[in-house]
């Protein structure tokens, strides 16, 4: 899938998250396995966890998960749960956003064709900008 907006491409939803990256550090410690289980995928853990600093990461795609529910105005809830966004790297090392079929069924809902997604962090904050686009 081409993730580039193309000509007369539209944007049919935008969400932005930003966390303190201390926040998923204390939570990390305090519910540990209970809470990398609940929000992220296998492959998520696998990828933050091998980094030197993983709460970095992990906030990161905590903000990408929120930011993506905001683009398709629902929240994380009923229509879309933890786990049904999963960001993983493309070829550039860009990060993407693969969708379970809860996540799959909500962008064929609205029309679109995919969610695009820009992440970054600091020491200590991390963010994430989501669009929902129809090519």
């Amino acid at each position: 899938m081409n993730l580039d907006l193309p000509p007369g491409g539209t944007v049919l939803g935008l969400g932005c998250d930003v966390i303190e990256v201390a926040r998923i550090g204390r939570v990390l410690e305090r519910q540990g396995e209970r809470f990398l289980d609940r929000v992220f995928t296998a492959e998520e853990r696998a990828y933050c966890l091998a980094k030197p600093h993983p709460e970095k990461h992990l906030a990161a795609r905590f903000a990408a998960k929120e930011a993506v529910s905001k683009c398709f105005t629902t929240g994380i809830g009923a229509h879309l749960g933890w786990k049904s966004a999963s960001i993983y790297h493309g070829e550039r090392q860009q990060p993407l956003v693969r969708l379970d079929e809860k996540g799959l069924e909500l962008l064929r809902s609205t029309g679109a064709t995919h969610v695009i997604v820009s992440l970054s962090h600091t020491e200590t904050v991390a963010m994430a900008v989501a669009a929902l686009v129809r090519s």
